[in-house]
């Protein structure tokens, strides 16, 4: 099966005055066609770099990306445009961002309609689905001053799945939210993940987000570094657990990364020591740089 989101080896570099930074750094990440995905990492990581690279706002330095059977690299002009129009869909983290302040919800989802050409015959009903997915349809003629963040955030991805994307890219998009609002907000996208099928990947710095999602994947100094899959176990009594499982990404070279919190609690930085086992590798801090391991039988 053919990943709808793809990147390998993934490089993003910045150049200013000299100075070069890597945002990127070699990444690799597959999302499958209707999967909810969660990009965890710290200011700075590299996944908002990742974000914009995905939406078509910004190419990457070296590498290979695809989205939805474009190839990120290759597209130019009116592909790129026409790509970002009909193929992904964005919210932004900043919410007057997503919408034009003095259109009313209705004439946001329009305007976003008309871009994308949509016969005139076809938008009417197009906005009134919209509305209804997201149970804003008591908004529609609210201008975004008129609503609370939530409800503006609602009408945001209202806006970006109005062109029926195949898949939603969402930054932050429970930056600027209370608790409570932010926990709606990720419930819907969580919805119209399972209900309209559009596949959802969504950046935050916020490890709270993973409760809402299956699938959350860490970013540290530009490579995906862990992943977190959870599931729903029933046991025999039809008692229902949750189940979440921690995996390091090992990647092409055979790097991996361990989780920061691993590396805290065991004291471990510079060197360690590996050993191989027959079905596995274990990590053991070294007890002196360039000493061997301690004798352990006898002469």
């Amino acid at each position: 099966m053919t990943a709808q989101i793809s990147c390998v080896d993934l490089v993003r570099i910045f150049a200013s005055e000299g100075v070069e930074v890597q945002a990127l750094q070699g990444l690799n990440l597959e999302v499958e066609a209707g999967e909810l995905t969660a990009i965890v990492g710290a200011s700075g990581s590299g996944k908002s770099t990742l974000l914009t690279i995905l939406s078509g706002l910004d190419t990457p330095t070296a590498g290979a990306a695809s989205v939805d059977g474009h190839d990120l690299l290759a597209m130019r002009g009116r592909d790129r445009t026409r790509f970002r129009r009909e193929s992904v869909g964005f919210v932004f983290q900043q919410t007057e961002r997503n919408l034009v302040p003095f259109l009313t919800v209705a004439e946001n989802i329009t305007l976003a309609l008309s871009v994308a050409a949509t016969p005139r015959t076809a938008r009417a009903d197009r906005v009134d689905g919209m509305l209804e997915v997201l149970g804003i349809t008591d908004l529609r003629a609210r201008t975004p001053g008129q609503l609370s963040g939530g409800q503006r955030q609602r009408a945001a991805i209202a806006v970006a799945l109005a062109n029926a994307p195949r898949v939603l890219l969402a930054d932050e998009p429970t930056g600027e939210l209370d608790e409570q609002s932010s926990a709606e907000i990720l419930e819907v996208l969580r919805e119209v993940n399972e209900n309209v099928g559009v596949t959802v990947l969504i950046v935050t710095h916020d490890e709270a987000v993973s409760r809402h999602v299956r699938r959350t994947v860490q970013i540290r100094d530009g490579r995906t570094s862990t992943e977190v899959l959870r599931s729903v176990h029933t046991d025999d009594q039809g008692v229902q657990r949750n189940i979440a499982r921690e995996y390091a990404v090992l990647d092409r070279v055979g790097r991996l990364q361990l989780p920061q919190d691993y590396l805290t609690r065991l004291r471990m930085s510079g060197l360690v020591r590996l050993e191989l086992e027959s079905d596995h590798v274990e990590v053991h801090r070294a007890d002196e740089r360039g000493a061997p391991p301690p004798a352990t039988g006898g002469p």
